[in-house]
């Protein structure tokens, strides 16, 4: 089954790139022409899932599986999906193959994430704060800004910065409101986008182990709408199964799970029954 699995849809990943795009802009549209403050409100909540959206389909991008024609799998990786959400994907693919090469291993990139837990839930909402509050996104903007400084990153950087920049003054000059970029667009990747990057993060690997079984490495939690929507879209929930075969694109993660259901690999044994069960599990120690 392997080649059918690995199989990419061009057209459609090309529907979905432009759709989120079209999401944004229309989401931008909306709430000026309806003006309300508690719409603006809904449509800053709404933009943390839509960050989300933009790191799975950078993250495909990365595993060269968002386009079968290469260079332009990494032209829209690039230019459409990871430097608009302030991301240099070139650093980003090296990290995230270590991570694959081995989980919890010596060179793993996110240990900041997945280490540390099981933990107390006093501990988890302190995290949790931090990133809310925009402490661990102005951390990460501050090193992104500082980077210009080192001539090996000036480049990717300054065009970071500059399709930023792009951001700042097209949403400037069709809605006549200069704040709509660091309302909608800049905050909620300081803040919200922290929170569901580390509650996502913590449903993929955390608490677990170094191993070779990638089931002792990587969690397996059951799959429901609220959490599609809003943490785990584009099927990025069945992560045991990219971690299983990271060549299989987004669209056939699904059916790929039901193989490793169907063969005894992945067993209710194995499975959480939601995200809340596995955060409630790996904050489980009593507060000090």
């Amino acid at each position: 089954l392997r080649a059918e699995m690995r199989r990419i849809a061009d057209g459609r990943n090309a529907l979905t790139v432009a759709g989120l795009w079209g999401f944004v802009i229309g989401l931008v549209a909306i709430t000026v022409w309806i003006g309300n403050p508690f719409v603006y409100l809904a449509a800053f909540i709404v933009m943390g899932p839509v960050y989300v959206r933009f790191a799975i389909l950078m993250h495909e991008a990365a595993h060269k599986l968002l386009f079968s024609n290469k260079r332009i799998n990494d032209w829209v990786g690039t230019w459409l999906i990871a430097y608009p959400a302030f991301t240099p994907i070139q650093l980003y693919r090296r990290s995230h193959f270590a991570h694959h090469r081995e989980e919890f291993g010596p060179e793993e990139p996110d240990i900041a994430f997945y280490g540390g837990y099981v933990c107390n839930r006093r501990t988890l909402r302190r995290r949790l704060t931090r990133d809310a509050i925009g402490i661990s996104g102005w951390k990460n903007f501050t090193a992104l800004l500082k980077a210009v400084r080192n001539p090996a990153a000036r480049s990717v950087v300054g065009s970071i910065l500059g399709v930023q920049a792009l951001l700042w003054a097209a949403s400037g000059l069709l809605t006549g409101r200069w704040w709509i970029y660091p309302l909608l667009w800049w905050l909620p990747w300081m803040t919200q986008w922290r929170v569901l990057n580390r509650l996502r993060s913590i449903g993929e690997h955390g608490g677990l182990e170094a191993g070779k079984d990638r089931r002792v490495t990587t969690h397996n939690v059951r799959q429901r709408l609220l959490a599609r929507v809003w943490l785990v879209p584009y099927y990025t929930g069945y992560h045991l199964a990219h971690h299983v075969d990271m060549g299989v694109p987004w669209r056939n993660l699904p059916r790929f799970h039901r193989e490793l259901v169907d063969a005894g690999y992945v067993t209710d044994e194995l499975t959480y029954p939601s995200y809340i069960a596995l955060w409630k599990a790996l904050s489980a120690e009593t507060d000090a």
